[in-house]
Parts: structure tokens; sequence; C-alpha cells
């Protein structure tokens, strides 16, 4: 990915004020996403174990990445994963705050990071939220909704649904913004290829067939912001072949695709308070970045406007499943700066379900629909109203994320906001 000029994060903020009281930071999450740059404005001294020179002297003392003014940047810090014993006996003996910063473009397969537990700090950054895009000002706080109050709910957006349907297939990766076209569809099909054949044997994987792990992407790409069953998504990628791989040959691909933070699912949320039954525990899928589920699966946006239909396991509209990814991404990204954890809703019978469930951490939560167009009716509310009933003041609010011009209050209380006027 081409470097760009720096694009500033909602995350920065935290990073900093951490910083300043703990001593060894991480911030994960997957390649390209701008780990290193955000990371880098505030270090001292910076290690880089993806240069071969820089890699071989760790190799062969870790203590000597972690000399240097402070605070000390180890960048790609998994190649190497004594690091993270050496950077924790530091904090054992006393390092001081903002110590050190370690970003990693995966986990470890082994148990080596747990031991970190009160050490050594997390952070997860994802691709752009549609705020960090620039594209709009926006006119609504998903932390001062979180705060409760019902706050006023006002302002218009000139974004349109061509907008949205461009930034879906633009990508939130910082490197790839100022690319369109052909140039933008050859990077992302680049960072794809590279996932299945070299990610996926760094984390010692043997990848015998490439094509069935592509067919398995593609598989889950077609069900996003579904909670279809992984069997499902096996069969649809192995469809047409006489003998299905097991189950044990195609779950790895999962379990190291989220360790690449590649493939990053929404949990279904279990309430703290108030428990409801009949919840089912399936998560909803997403990938780190809706464009590269629109690459897998051939889209743009002028077949995303057509209305081209999701192939199987997927239902429904393309455009639909992968706008509400898009708005997934982005209120994960304000729920982080929150301190708030997101879920999704569904009974086991399917008759409930709320597509984002942000829970305070005292319990209470904001729930939120995803609507892929601006009038927004009874049935569009139902579900919220329903859980409104079923927790009555432990729900601070509801809203429908929509594609319209305006944000407003429904006379029954639901916000009904579009993406681009929500921000952190």
């Amino acid at each position: 990915m081409q470097e760009s000029a720096y694009i500033p994060r909602v995350l920065d903020d935290e990073l900093l004020e951490l910083l300043k009281t703990v001593p060894a930071l991480t911030l994960e999450g997957p390649k390209g996403v701008g780990k290193t740059e955000s990371a880098a404005r505030l270090a001292a001294t910076i290690r880089r174990l993806d240069v071969p020179a820089e890699h071989s002297v760790v190799a062969a003392d870790p203590n000597l990445a972690l000399e240097g003014r402070r605070p000390v940047l180890i960048d790609e810090w998994q190649r190497f994963a004594p690091i993270w014993d050496a950077v924790k006996r530091a904090v054992d003996d006393g390092a001081g705050p903002g110590s050190f910063l370690l970003t990693g473009s995966a986990t470890p397969g082994d148990s080596a990071t747990h031991s970190g537990a009160g050490r050594i700090v997390t952070l997860r950054m994802r691709p752009l939220s549609f705020f960090e895009r620039q594209r709009q000002t926006p006119t609504v706080s998903l932390a001062a909704l979180l705060g409760g109050g019902r706050p006023a709910i006002e302002g218009t957006s000139n974004i349109a649904l061509r907008d949205y349907v461009e930034e879906i297939v633009r990508s939130g990766f910082p490197g790839l913004r100022t690319l369109s076209g052909r140039a933008l569809r050859t990077q992302l099909e680049g960072y794809l290829t590279r996932i299945v054949d070299a990610d996926l044997v760094e984390m010692g994987m043997r990848v015998r067939r490439p094509e069935l792990v592509r067919r398995w992407l593609r598989a889950y790409a077609a069900a996003t912001s579904t909670t279809t069953s992984y069997e499902t998504i096996r069969d649809a990628a192995t469809g047409g072949e006489g003998t299905k791989p097991s189950k044990r040959t195609t779950m790895p691909y999962r379990d190291i695709l989220e360790r690449l933070w590649i493939v990053d699912p929404v949990p279904a949320w279990i309430p703290s308070r108030n428990p409801i039954s009949r919840l089912s525990h399936p998560p909803k899928h997403h990938l780190a970045d809706p464009a590269l589920a629109a690459r897998l699966l051939g889209a743009t946006a002028e077949t995303l406007l057509a209305g081209e239909k999701a192939e199987q396991p997927g239902k429904g509209p393309l455009v639909g499943g992968l706008f509400e990814s898009l708005a997934t991404l982005s209120v994960r990204v304000y729920a982080q700066a929150a301190e708030a954890r997101v879920g999704h809703l569904r009974t086991f019978s399917g008759d409930r379900e709320i597509d984002l469930i942000v829970e305070r951490a005292d319990g209470r939560v904001l729930a939120i629909e995803v609507k892929l167009g601006g009038a927004v009716d009874d049935a569009d509310v139902k579900h919220l109203r329903w859980l409104q009933r079923e927790l009555e003041e432990n729900v601070i609010d509801t809203v429908v994320l929509s594609t319209g011009p305006r944000a407003y209050r429904r006379p029954d209380g639901v916000a009904v906001i579009p993406l681009a006027l929500l921000g952190p």
C-alpha cells in the first residue's frame, strides 16, 4: 500500500491518554490499517522487525529492542515472539508510563501473550470509520447517546446512497484512499492474494489448496452481516465437489483469519441486566473492511447500485449487507473510544433481531438498527421498541442508522441518523 498524508484517527486520543499512564501498550489490527503510522507519531525510538537487519539483532538479544529513548516502538513484534516476554519483564522491573509501544498484524498461535495481562494493555485498530474518512462533519455523537438523556437529534447530510456505495468499495485502509478504479481493485486483489499465499503460511498453516481458502473467503464475504452457519459457508465454498473437505480442514481458515484480524465477527450480545431468554449465540459475519468483501464477490459501485443480489449463503441485496458492515465498522470504532462493547441480538426463532447492541460498562445499552434507505417506518423500529419494553430503563436509547438526508427523532423516541452524521 502506498504512503499518503496521515489521516487522524479516533484512536489517537485514546492512545495518547493511555501512554501517559501505562508502561506498555500493544496496537493490534490487520496489515495496512495504519498502526505503525499512528504509533510512530508518538515514538522516540523505532525498531522494525520486518527489516531483516533489525530482526537479526533482536533475535540475538531481545533486550536490545528495548534500548533507546522512550517510548520505544517495536513494529511487527509477532515476528519474534520472545519480545513479548522481554517487554513484560521490563514492566515488572519498573518501566515507567509510556515506555513501550508494540504493533502487530497477527496474534501468535501459542499462549505467550496471555502472560501480558495486567502488564501490556491492548488496543484494537480497525480500518477508517465513516467519520475518519472526512466526508462530512457529524452532528450526533455516539458517546452522547451512550451518556443518556436522549439528546436532541438534528442535522442534514449531503451524502447520498451512491456516496455510501462508493465508500464501501473504496476501502478504509489509509494507504488506498488516493486510489480508484483499476488501481484500487488491483491493490485489493493483491492484499487478498497475500493473505492466502503468504500470511497464512507465516502463521504456520500449510496451505495445500490456495483456491479452497479463496473460495471459503468468498463464501464468508457473501454471508456478510448474517449469522449464516459455518457449515453452510463451508458447503458454499466447496459446492460442486464430489467430496467436500472436512470441518477439520476448513475450520482452521476461520481461526487463523481471525488471528490476522481479517475476519472480524460481531459476537452475540448476552445481557447482564434483566436477561432475555431465547437468545441465540452465533456471531454475525464481517470482514475487516467491507471493500474486501466487495472485491471477493466481484462487486463494483455500479453492480451494487443496480441491486445485484448476494450469492449464497447470504440473503437479500448485497449492498444492504455491505452498508451494514460499513456502519458496524464505524460504530465499533466509536464504541471503543467510549469504552463500550458491541454485539448483536437474535432470538433462537429469528423473530427478533437487532443489528447492533452497544453496551456500557454498567450493562445499559444503546440499540441500533441499520437500514439502507432514508424512509424509516414502524416496521423498521418494531424490534427496537420490543427491546425497550423488555428492558425498560436499561435501554439508554434506540437508533436507526440510515442513508437518508436528515437526522431527527420519531414521535416514538427512536432516533433516525444518517451514518454520515454519526461520530464518536
